[in-house]
């Protein structure tokens, strides 16, 4: 691979920079920065002015509204909005379940629920982990049962992430108990605001709602909004999943919290220690790594060829590095990464400790939230395995 950036990308790059610098709310940009809370409002701001542009199904093709970038063009957007600050675009609409509508959707459905995930409107949900059906996505038991022209659900989901905010949900279903799991499951897209749809928060250990449980009691879904064939979900789910794992990734987060793990540790003194230097560089080099991956994962996405095995490979290193730099981050800022109390700290007081250590609080509370990452979008273990088969048969 050629991995030198031609004139003309590196004109698109300094495009993508001016636009964003012109275009980012420096308030969101700070809260990025400084791993702060960010908003429902926050997010959807951002997402709005994307969509305004055009850009926020920035993987689209042009028939579907989108820019039509090639893979280096979209990399470099990732990169460039990453490392101005700007929060990570929420995928569940226009990175996982866009695909699966264009690729499997009937033209009623795009024309339907394309525009409203390409302007920021409408926020969706994610609808696969089950209590007992996590990385054995297969075995979940959410039942979908057809009458007449629609589908009555009944079950739960759970580790629903921001579903407190969603709109709509993609959602696994069982539509069949016949034949091996896999066969007898559906895919369906669902109006959360139906009767019957129950969201309860999961507090998380860093006192966070990012995650739900969601109930449904005789949920009535249109029978329209079946996404392709009954019992062909295992299908687009697994269209979906390569997206997914090689969003996980996120190397140019990577690369953008690798710059401010450095600024901290000078910051706190902790710079010169050789041996703290020493992680600094292999993590470093991991980033490296790992930004290679994600061209290899580009380029074979460009040529056509079926990437998900080397998605599954950058979910593990990706989820990987997320916990590392966050417990780098963490011990650089020492005793000031514990005193963490929310509510205080999104009013800009943290106690009365020496100045800087108000960006430090954060830091443990980040620490304790991503020991998630090995474990969600297919835990890092079945990964392995799925890898081992692939690729070693």
């Amino acid at each position: 691979m050629d991995l030198a950036f031609t004139p003309e990308e590196q004109k698109f790059r300094e495009e993508i920079r001016a636009w964003v610098r012109e275009n980012l709310p420096q308030d969101i940009a700070h809260k990025v920065h400084n791993s702060l809370h960010l908003t429902r409002d926050d997010m959807q701001r951002w997402a709005k002015i994307l969509g305004k542009k055009g850009w926020l199904g920035y993987g689209w093709p042009k028939q579907f509204g989108g820019p039509g970038w090639n893979a280096v063009q979209k990399h470099l957007f990732e990169e460039e909005t990453a490392l101005a600050g700007a929060p990570r675009i929420v995928p569940f609409g226009p990175v996982m379940v866009a695909p699966v509508i264009m690729a499997f959707g009937s033209p009623e459905q795009q024309k339907r629920f394309l525009p409203g995930i390409a302007s920021g409107e409408v926020w969706w949900s994610q609808g696969y982990s089950e209590p007992g059906s996590g990385s054995d996505l297969a075995s979940l038991k959410t039942r979908a049962e057809r009458k007449g022209d629609k589908y009555i659900v009944n079950g739960q989901k759970t580790w629903t992430t921001l579903g407190q905010y969603g709109d709509w949900m993609f959602n696994l279903v069982r539509t069949s108990t016949e034949g091996k799991p896999q066969t007898g499951i559906s895919f369906l897209l669902l109006d959360m605001k139906t009767p019957g749809v129950t969201v309860r928060p999961i507090i998380m250990m860093d006192g966070g709602h990012e995650v739900n449980e969601v109930f449904f009691d005789n949920v009535e879904v249109p029978a329209e909004n079946l996404i392709g064939e009954e019992n062909k979900g295992w299908t687009y789910a697994k269209h979906l999943l390569s997206h997914e794992r090689t969003n996980i990734a996120d190397v140019n987060r990577a690369k953008r919290e690798l710059e401010r793990l450095k600024r901290i540790a000078k910051a706190e003194g902790v710079y010169d220690d050789m041996r703290f230097r020493d992680e600094i560089a292999r993590l470093e080099v991991d980033v490296v790594a790992l930004e290679m991956l994600v061209l290899r994962v580009l380029s074979a996405e460009k040529s056509g060829k079926n990437a998900l095995d080397i998605a599954g490979l950058l979910k593990i290193k990706g989820s990987e590095i997320q916990q590392r730099y966050t417990e780098l981050m963490m011990l650089a800022g020492g005793p000031f990464s514990v005193p963490f109390i929310r509510e205080a700290m999104e009013a800009g007081w943290q106690g009365d400790f020496p100045g800087g250590a108000l960006g430090l609080a954060p830091l443990a509370a980040t620490y304790l939230n991503m020991r998630k990452t090995t474990i969600y979008g297919g835990s890092n273990e079945v990964q392995r395995n799925i890898i081992a088969q692939t690729v070693l048969g």
